[in-house]
């Protein structure tokens, strides 16, 4: 009878293995490598985003598309890195802020365009930031069948706007009219998602949900900050001034916060209460063995509106922040759930990065992706197959006046401040933190990986390369 019934479940197991499964693709914002209890957060515990790792695997060497928002969701979106992709910045024209006015072309084939060629039911709850309503890059127009959240990016600096985007219809927002705080968004982004995985229960669905926590401005309903408040020493946060020690703040639109250490803790650990709530969904409508979740952060920790990533070792062991290629700005944590599939309590040290998850979920879902596009499939590293690796990862960034890029080739970590500047070279084995410059040691790899950012990029009309002055 024993035999009988592990043959059956054995069945069992492989049948829903071979259906297409569900995918949810849940990404945070500004998360840093160190912020999850499972990465070594020793202040706060998130029990329920790591029941992702617990339960699947762990990549410890995952990159973000960019160290800013747009370019790493576009690298995220369309399969290409920083030197390819058309976002290369939170570009900033017009009326609607930075992010607000560059939108995905027509020609830009989109992950979800990919999924809805599958026979997927396509979803996008969050932060887009691709594309403002009526243009070429709106939700709608990039395959999803379904969207709600924030188009622009400076918008999507608030938890309690006054409106919201749905199916690229402006809604307005009662509670948070005149500056109240009636509704915090990030809960109902929660409720949304939820809803769209009951809706889709039926059929092969793909969920991109984007929540903005733990993106400046650092608030958060008093139940949630309440645990937290007392806990530790605070200095309060100004809006206008920095750290309420008179400096000006360029992003002095957010808003003031007391608590500010309190507040990013209980911002994270409500976040992670509902991703306890989207796993007891799942159980409850039995679907919870066919659906992969996938988690990350979209670049490393910001140092925004009071945060004080120091205070938490959001970045770990590892050097820099938001808007640094050092991998304290690019590594990210990443963990994918896929039961009976991947194996549980598994860990990866793969070199992967954003513009791989579009050929990855392609070949999940038995399609295919563009063939222009720079990621390459890790789902032989998920499944515990001999994986193909990549000959290097690039990008660079262009918000400081000059170009930087950086490059990951093996073991090997360079950074190069402006174009015609020597690169700095790193030994990722020994020297994680990036402290010891080795290129004077190493000059054929120095020259060698030179070649390589000389000639990776495709040129740009709005990210032309420029020198440090």
């Amino acid at each position: 009878m024993l035999k009988k019934l592990l043959a059956f479940l054995m069945v069992a197991g492989s049948a829903i293995a071979n259906e297409k499964p569900n995918i949810i693709y849940l990404l945070v914002d500004d998360l840093g490598y160190g912020d999850l209890s499972l990465y070594g957060q020793k202040k706060f515990s998130t029990p329920n985003i790591d029941r992702i790792g617990k339960e699947g695997m762990v990549f410890t060497d995952h990159y973000s598309g960019s160290t800013v928002c747009a370019p790493s969701r576009a690298a995220l979106m369309t399969g290409k890195h920083s030197g390819h992709g058309l976002v290369r910045g939170n570009y900033e024209v017009g009326p609607h802020g930075f992010g607000g006015e560059l939108p995905l072309r027509p020609e830009d084939v989109s992950l979800a365009e990919v999924m809805k060629s599958a026979g997927y039911a396509t979803g996008l709850i969050g932060k887009w930031g691709m594309g403002m309503d009526g243009t070429t890059g709106e939700p709608r127009k990039k395959g999803f069948d379904y969207s709600y959240g924030f188009l622009n990016q400076a918008h999507a600096h608030h938890y309690y706007p006054e409106y919201i985007y749905e199916n690229g219809e402006k809604l307005m927002i009662p509670e948070n009219k005149d500056d109240a705080r009636g509704l915090y968004i990030s809960d109902t982004f929660a409720e949304k998602g939820i809803e769209f995985v009951e809706e889709n229960k039926d059929k092969p669905f793909f969920l991109f949900w984007a929540f903005v926590t733990p993106h400046a401005e650092l608030l958060v309903p008093d139940d949630s900050l309440n645990e937290f408040k007392g806990k530790w020493p605070e200095t309060p946060f100004v809006m206008g001034k920095q750290g309420g020690d008179g400096t000006d703040n360029p992003f002095g639109v957010y808003a003031s916060q007391d608590h500010p250490r309190a507040a990013f803790s209980g911002m994270i650990t409500r976040l992670d209460k509902r991703v306890g709530d989207l796993f007891d969904k799942l159980e409850e409508l039995g679907i919870d063995d066919n659906t992969i979740i996938m988690f990350s952060s979209d670049n490393g920790p910001h140092k925004e509106g009071g945060a004080d990533p120091d205070f938490f070792d959001s970045n770990a062991e590892l050097t820099g922040y938001k808007r640094d290629l050092t991998e304290g700005g690019i590594r990210v944590p990443f963990m994918v759930r896929w039961p009976n599939v991947v194996k549980a309590r598994s860990k990866s040290s793969h070199a992967s990065a954003f513009w791989d998850v579009m050929p990855t979920i392609a070949e999940i879902a038995n399609t295919d992706s563009p063939e222009d596009i720079d990621g390459l499939s890790f789902l032989p590293a998920l499944k515990g197959e001999k994986q193909q690796v990549h000959k290097h990862l690039y990008w660079e960034f262009h918000e400081r006046g000059y170009t930087e890029q950086a490059l990951r080739m093996g073991n090997w970590k360079a950074i190069r401040h402006g174009v015609n500047s020597p690169i700095k070279l790193y030994d990722l084995i020994s020297d994680e933190s990036e402290q010891n410059d080795v290129s004077a040691k190493y000059p054929a790899t120095a020259k060698h990986i030179t070649n390589i950012l000389d000639t990776e990029r495709t040129d740009s009309e709005l990210w032309p390369l420029k020198e440090k002055k």
